[in-house]
């Protein structure tokens, strides 16, 4: 009989015979660089950062928005910037690279080199990992008899299959590489000079002109699947760099109640629309904490799909922190898409941190040391104290209440 209810297919070895037929038509075409999610079977795309992948539920949704708050310096927010444009490379989609400070071109050619082979990223760490395994053989810790036998946490989270690709941030990337790729450039000083500047729908001039841009690539290349038989499908990956600055024509950053105070939630709102509608997926990267009015970053993050704050340890008081010796900041996640299911698919990790290495850049699980022995002074251990109130407020529930955590 079941063999009646799939036309007549036999089962072969390791497959059962319950199996629907399925149109060749209805199946959906496979895109490099993507893959289907298990939990709300939306078609994902990786960030360029299996670790950051991880955190996100398993990868960026087609069709999504990834905010980023840059750090006070911008480091390592256009660091995560770059490795989303990477990973495009990589899987040969299409770049849409806009820009108001820096040449699109410059920024390519400043992108991280891909590691092809896993080999490659053993042969990275190789060197770190024999020189952390020498200090912990010097400074061996004594600890009590019954956590000796306790499995050890995993530091960086992983998921049950690696998605995307690591990069080797001390090599860019081949010019071979870049000439294989097609990619569209928008540079905010080059449309002022060719085009005249046209305020329109109170929106600024460098908005308009974007999004103008992004709406004519999509339509001509067909991303918004208006040309299905004509060519193979393909992922267009939009970055946008310090969105809502000066260097836009925004004053968000310059006053509390600036004269254009909807024109970056009115592009927001128009972009979101362009991405729904097409095979893409967006990166922006935003100044948080230049925002002076809070009312308006948090229009911005409701009309965003994905948020992520990069919180950097230069120039704070936790540079210096011995809790914070290892890392170089901390990733706040504050928003994640509920796509196709009444909850968000999150992390079970919510103290997260990330480090730069000397080659590569990751994210791990943020661990409080244990104390110190009795021969430390008190007013270390009262540093440590205060220390662990800070790691409560600013990222998650690590340490609760008034007292550090004793072993």
């Amino acid at each position: 009989m079941a063999a009646l209810a799939t036309g007549g297919a036999t089962p072969s070895d390791g497959a059962t015979s319950f199996q629907r037929k399925v149109p060749a038509s209805s199946r959906l075409a496979a895109i490099a660089g993507t893959r289907p999610s298990v939990r709300h079977g939306q078609l994902l795309l990786s960030s360029g950062l299996p670790s950051l992948d991880c955190v996100l539920g398993g990868g960026l949704a087609v069709g999504t928005l990834l905010l980023i708050e840059e750090d006070k310096y911008g480091i390592y927010s256009n660091l995560l910037f770059k490795y989303f444009l990477a990973e495009g490379i990589v899987c040969g989609h299409n770049l849409f690279v806009a820009s108001a400070k820096e040449d699109p071109a410059d920024i390519l050619k400043e992108l991280p080199a891909p590691l092809f082979d896993d080999a490659h990223k053993n042969q990275v760490d190789e060197k770190e990992t024999a020189i952390k395994s020498k200090q912990e053989s010097q400074e061996s810790m004594k600890i009590a008899w019954r956590y000796q036998n306790l499995p050890k946490v995993e530091v960086s989270p992983a998921a049950s299959a690696r998605f995307g690709h690591y990069y080797d941030v001390s090599k860019t990337v081949s010019p071979e590489l870049l000439q294989s790729i097609k990619w569209h450039r928008f540079f905010l000083p080059e449309e002022m000079s060719l085009h005249p500047e046209i305020k329109t729908c109170n929106m600024t001039y460098g908005y308009t002109r974007l999004l103008q841009s992004i709406q004519r690539i999509i339509y001509q290349e067909g991303f918004d699947g208006s040309y299905p038989q004509k060519k193979q499908k393909n992922i267009l990956r939009i970055g946008i760099q310090s969105l809502g600055s000066v260097l836009w024509g925004d004053d968000v950053c310059c006053a509390d109640n600036p004269e254009d105070i909807h024109s970056l939630t009115k592009f927001l709102y128009v972009l979101r629309g362009l991405l729904r509608m097409s095979l893409s997926a967006c990166i922006i990267t935003v100044p948080a904490h230049l925002i002076q009015n809070k009312a308006i970053m948090e229009r911005v993050t409701n009309l965003s799909d994905t948020v992520v704050g990069l919180e950097s340890f230069i120039g704070s008081e936790r540079e210096t922190n011995p809790l914070y010796k290892d890392y170089q900041g901390l990733i706040h996640v504050h928003q994640i898409p509920r796509l196709n299911s009444l909850i968000c698919d999150v992390s079970g990790t919510k103290d997260l941190a990330f480090r730069l290495k000397r080659k590569l850049f990751t994210i791990e699980r943020l661990h409080l040391p244990p104390d110190l022995s009795d021969t430390v002074s008190r007013s270390s251990k009262q540093d440590l104290a205060e220390s662990t109130k800070l790691l409560s407020s600013g990222c998650g529930a690590m340490a609760i209440g008034k007292k550090h955590l004793d072993f």
